[in-house]
C-alpha cells in the first residue's frame, strides 16, 4: 500500500475479497506473475498490486504479530515496528498513567501495546501510517483506547499527557539514516521538560555516553537475538543499565563487587546473551554464577562446574589451546568432530576459509570459539550438554 485511498479500498468488501483470493493463490504455490495476471482480469490493477504487497508483508509480519494476517501494514512501517512481545513489555512501564502519547506511531504496534496501560493518542505525520495504526487498533480490539492525530510530532502541545513514548525514525524516503534519527535524539531527551515520564526506542548499538545521566538504557533480546534498546527517563528508570530477555520476561542489572578474575578456560565455556554484553554486564553476570573471564576484553566466561542460566549458552569444553590451525584440526579429528559452529571473538579471519582448513571428519558437532586468552590468540572447542550425553550413550 502506498496511499490512504488504497487502504480504504482494501478494507472494503471488494478489497476483502481480493485479499482472500491473493492469500489462496499464494497458498496454492502460484507465482506473483501468475497471481497478478489472473486477478487483474477481475480487479483494478493498482488495487491488485497494493493487495499483493500487503499480503506478502503480512506473511513476514507473522514473526512479530499474533494477528498479522488481519493487520494493515506498509513494508517500511513493518520493518521499523517492534514485535508485539516487546511493545507489551515496554507498556508495563506506563502502569498507572492515564493518557500516553505514542509519537511517530508508525503502523501502531506500540499504540496497541500501550493501550493495555492507558488511553493512547497515536501521532504521526504520515497519513497512511496513522490510518494503519487506527485500523490495527481495531484488529486488536482497542479502538476505545486509541485515537489519532496527523501531525509533525515536534509541533504537538504535550499538555495533558502524563506519559510519552517515541520511536524516532531511522529511515527516510532515501533509505536508512546514518548516525541520526528524525526527530534528533537531543529533541527526544528534551521531552522531559514537558512530561517527566518519557520512553524512547533506540538501535541496540547506541553509544552509552550519548544518553543523559539519570536515564536508563534497557537492552532487549528475544532469545539469543538482540532486538533493540529502550531508553527511560529518570521518572521511569529503575537502573542505569538493564538486560531483558523475552519471552521469559526476566531482567538482569548490575551486581556490584570486585573485579572478576582472568584465568585460563576451565571445564565449561559460557557465551553471554548479547543483551548482557551490550549492557556492559558481563562481569556482573560472572559474579552471579561464580565464573571468571578468559580475557579482560572478551565476553566469554568460564567455570569448572556446569552452570545453567538463561543469560548464557553453556558449552562443555573438550579442547583448549593456543590458536594454531593444525593443532585445532588435530583436536577436532581426535574427538570425531565433522561439523562446527565457528564463533569469532577478538580474532579476525574468514570463517568459511578456516572451516575448509580444518579438514573436518567425523559425525560429531561442536562449537569452535576463536578468541583470546590474556591477549593471546586462543581456541576453545565446546559441545552442548545434550550432544555430549548422546555421544556418551550412543544415542542417535
Amino acid at each position: 500500500m502506498q496511499t490512504v485511498e488504497q487502504l480504504r479500498a482494501l478494507r472494503s468488501s471488494e478489497g476483502s475479497g481480493l485479499l482472500t483470493r491473493i492469500a489462496e493463490e499464494r497458498a496454492a504455490g502460484r507465482s506473483e506473475l501468475q497471481i497478478g495476471s489472473r486477478l487483474r482480469a477481475e480487479f483494478p490493477a493498482e488495487l491488485v498490486a497494493a493487495g499483493m504487497t500487503l499480503v506478502a508483508v503480512r506473511e513476514r509480519a507473522a514473526a512479530k504479530f499474533s494477528r498479522s494476517d488481519a493487520m494493515w501494514l506498509t513494508r517500511a512501517g513493518f520493518e521499523q515496528a517492534s514485535t508485539e512481545a516487546i511493545a507489551r513489555h515496554r507498556a508495563r512501564r506506563y502502569a498507572g498513567a492515564e493518557r500516553v502519547a505514542d509519537l511517530c506511531c508508525g503502523i501502531g504496534g506500540d499504540s496497541i501495546g500501550l493501550a493495555s496501560a492507558a488511553d493512547v493518542v497515536a501521532i504521526d505525520r504520515d497519513p497512511l501510517h496513522l490510518a494503519c495504526a487506527l485500523a490495527n487498533a481495531a484488529v486488536y480490539d482497542v479502538t476505545d483506547r486509541v485515537s489519532g492525530i496527523e501531525a509533525d510530532v515536534t509541533a504537538i502541545d504535550m499538555t495533558g499527557f502524563d506519559g510519552i513514548f517515541i520511536d524516532p525514525a531511522r529511515r527516510s524516503e532515501q533509505g536508512r539514516l546514518v548516525h541520526r534519527t528524525e526527530p534528533p535524539m537531543p529533541w527526544v531527551f528534551g521531552l522531559t521538560e514537558c512530561v517527566a515520564a518519557v520512553g524512547a526506542k533506540a538501535a541496540p548499538g547506541i553509544d552509552h555516553d550519548s544518553v543523559p545521566a539519570g536515564w536508563e538504557i534497557e537492552f532487549i533480546a528475544e532469545g539469543r537475538a538482540l532486538k533493540e534498546a529502550a531508553l527511560w527517563s529518570p521518572a521511569l528508570a529503575t537502573a542505569p543499565r538493564r538486560a531483558t530477555l523475552l519471552p521469559d520476561g526476566i531482567s538482569f542489572e548490575a551486581i556490584p563487587g570486585d573485579a572478576v578474575a582472568i584465568l585460563p578456560p576451565g571445564a565449561f565455556l559460557l557465551d553471554p546473551n548479547p543483551a548482557i554484553t551490550r549492557a556492559g554486564l558481563v562481569q556482573d553476570l560472572a559474579r552471579s554464577i561464580d565464573a571468571w573471564q578468559i580475557d579482560p576484553e572478551i565476553a566469554f566466561l568460564s567455570t569448572d562446574a556446569p552452570v545453567f542460566t538463561p543469560w548464557a549458552r553453556t558449552l562443555r569444553v573438550i579442547a583448549s589451546m593456543p590458536w594454531r590451525i593444525k593443532d585445532v584440526s588435530a583436536a577436532l579429528r581426535m574427538h570425531g568432530i565433522g561439523a562446527v559452529d565457528i564463533r569469532r571473538r577478538g580474532l579476525a579471519g574468514d570463517v568459511e576459509a578456516i572451516r575448509k582448513q580444518l579438514k573436518l571428519q567425523g559425525s560429531g558437532r561442536a562449537t569452535v570459539a576463536m578468541t583470546r586468552h590474556r591477549d593471546q590468540p586462543w581456541c576453545v572447542v565446546g559441545v552442548e550438554q545434550l550432544a555430549l550425553s548422546q555421544a556418551s550413550s550412543g544415542s542417535a
